[in-house]
């Protein structure tokens, strides 16, 4: 007998050196298993290929009745959605002809009928393409062009952004169809008509010319191009993000709480597709409330909330209640929360688990914070690493460059330095790039990172990593800045401020604000000789022209553009000295609600500075 306790004393030994070693052996463990889990289940996918339809089938088959989509004062069960996105894919069929493997655009707000378009889509093969629905004019254009699709489906409320854009697509010959009973714009079909008229009758799913390379969505995400671009999503990139609910910790008998948009990666892949795979009750909101938010989350009994960072502080924010704590939220699932955020969050309203994920739209790793280390984006697991290898590499900022040695490689940087993340380009973890913009799919592709031949994925964030694994965002290379949980391409808003008629030149950049995560809108204008500015001119132009998380909140006036040696317009020391009149001489200008442009303050920057002005 004690011979046996001792072989199993010895045989556990290793175990038990490696957990007093690492006190997050049962979080890594956990992890592990979830992986297991998941890799079983996109191997079963590969050889009987169903794709995130399959899950929803099984719902359907599984829980008929149970709530799926609660929108308002509306409820939708599994069953009901099957038939409503029956009626989509009978009416798409009927009057667009849609064939397999063709693209729909979806150009709508958050509402069930995108979630019935969207299945209804998937029901005939086909890919969507998610307008964000802030999108004017030449930016709409754009995206709904470089996706090929054949089709534009709008929402009613979206009925006049659709006619700015309508003798460019009549050109085209694009059929244009909108969520109404009746429309006499001519160009445009009622489309709500047609649905209700078709048969709710089951669709037979077209999947037989699909695999899970196939395109399932196109998601846009901003860049450089100053346009943004079309991420392509791949039918197995939908079902490993739809599994991250589940390697969060999200059980079936949860209620997951959505009100990020539909048209982003967070809101479709992460909650919608997240609480199909688990087969969940979605709590379904046109857009964020703060002062709604936990009333929401106690009339529906929500177990599971999504966050931006910015989220996160404006329910911060908030006045405090007595009953802050009064709710059964128990898990928030998202990125982008800081580290005093995240622990004034958890003070205010209890013991909420917080699983901060990192990942791109259209990039090919991605970590999870599954420990819960507050200010973490994630953590290096081994099992992760050498299923997706990545590395974080030194990066010139000046140059705007990666160092490389003397051979021609890059250099990987020590634990506990900031480095750019790379991921390697393979089979297991591919980068589709972006629809119809090979310059820009190639710019995101570092060769030649570590050895000859080799292909890696430049995520374009500068990492941290320390020497317990856990993974921190320090900043954004290039010219995209994060504002308000958007992307906010300053190449995009240059452009548009070019128009205006009394300015030169024009830099955008993004600088931070005290309190707030990510970076707000800034540029730095020169006035064209003999021109004055305008600061009602400017607020109207951009109001027209740009959605409100990308408009410049300041205006820096300068007789003379900043650039280096190789004209490129100078951003960091611009971004540096920031906003404060009594640091920068030239003119600066505050962007005050409904008013306009106005000279920026002393009184203005302290009261931002403060937190007593809301931005």
């Amino acid at each position: 007998m004690f011979s046996y306790i001792l072989y199993i004393a010895l045989a556990l030994l290793p175990i038990l050196l490696y957990y007093w070693k690492n006190p997050y052996f049962l979080d890594d463990l956990s992890y592990t298993i979830s992986a297991i889990k998941v890799g079983i289940r996109l191997s079963k996918n590969r050889k009987n290929f169903q794709g995130i339809l399959g899950r929803f089938f099984d719902d359907v088959k599984k829980h008929p009745h149970k709530k799926f989509i609660v929108f308002e004062d509306a409820s939708y069960t599994y069953i009901q959605a099957d038939k409503e996105s029956n009626k989509v894919a009978r009416a798409l069929s009927a009057h667009v002809q849609l064939k397999p493997g063709d693209t729909a655009a979806l150009f709508l707000g958050n509402e069930p009928h995108f979630v019935w378009m969207w299945l209804g889509l998937a029901k005939l093969g086909c890919t969507a393409a998610l307008l964000n629905n802030n999108i004017r004019s030449k930016s709409l254009l754009h995206c709904f062009s470089c996706c090929d699709a054949k089709v534009l489906i709008v929402g009613a409320d979206l009925r006049g952004a659709v006619e700015e854009v309508l003798p460019a697509l009549k050109q085209q010959g694009i059929q244009v169809f909108i969520l109404s009973e009746h429309c006499d714009v001519e160009g445009i079909q009622s489309f709500s008509d047609k649905i209700q008229q078709a048969s709710d009758e089951p669709v037979s799913p077209q999947l037989a010319n699909l695999n899970l390379k196939s395109p399932a969505l196109y998601i846009y995400t901003s860049g450089t191009t100053g346009l943004p671009k079309a991420a392509v999503v791949n039918q197995e990139r939908v079902l490993m993000a739809s599994c991250l609910q589940s390697m969060a910790g999200v059980r079936s008998d949860d209620v997951v709480y959505i009100y990020l948009p539909l048209y982003h990666s967070a809101g479709f892949l992460m909650g919608l597709c997240g609480a199909i795979d688990q087969g969940l009750t979605v709590i379904l909101r046109r857009k964020f409330s703060a002062s709604n938010f936990w009333n929401d989350c106690r009339k529906h009994n929500v177990t599971v909330i999504q966050y931006i960072g910015e989220i996160m502080r404006y329910l911060c924010n908030t006045p405090k209640k007595d009953n802050d704590r009064d709710h059964k939220v128990r898990l928030a699932v998202g990125n982008g929360i800081r580290a005093d955020t995240w622990a004034d969050f958890l003070d205010r309203f209890g013991n909420i688990r917080i699983c901060e994920c990192y990942g791109a739209t259209e990039g090919n790793v991605g970590f999870v914070n599954y420990v819960g280390k507050i200010g973490a984006i994630g953590r290096e697991h081994f099992l992760h690493k050498k299923a997706n290898p990545y590395a974080l590499i030194r990066y010139d900022t000046e140059k705007e460059e990666p160092v490389r040695d003397s051979r021609g490689f890059c250099i990987e940087v020590p634990v506990g330095e900031t480095g750019l993340f790379v991921g390697k380009i393979s089979k297991r973890a591919p980068f589709s790039g972006y629809a119809k913009n090979k310059q820009q799919t190639e710019k995101k592709k570092l060769k030649d990172v570590f050895e000859k031949g080799d292909l890696y994925f430049n995520s374009g964030d500068l990492l941290r990593i320390d020497d317990e694994g856990f993974v921190y965002f320090q900043d954004r290379i290039g010219d995209t800045f994060r504002w308000k949980g958007e992307n906010v391409a300053t190449t995009e808003v240059a452009d548009h401020l070019l128009t205006v008629d009394f300015v030169e030149e024009a830099n955008v950049y993004g600088v931070k604000v005290p309190g707030h995560e990510g970076r707000i809108g800034m540029a730095a204008l020169k006035l064209k000789e003999n021109m004055d500015f305008d600061g009602k001119a400017a607020y109207q132009h951009v109001k027209n022209y740009l959605p409100s998380y990308a408009r410049p909140r300041f205006l820096r006036i300068q007789d003379d553009m900043a650039v280096t040696g190789t004209f490129k317009q100078m951003k960091v020391t611009l971004a540096e000295e920031g906003f404060n009149p009594a640091v920068i001489k030239d003119p600066l200008y505050f962007l005050e609600d409904n008013k306009g442009y106005v000279p920026m303050t002393q009184e203005t920057f302290n009261s931002i500075s403060e937190g007593t002005l809301r931005l």
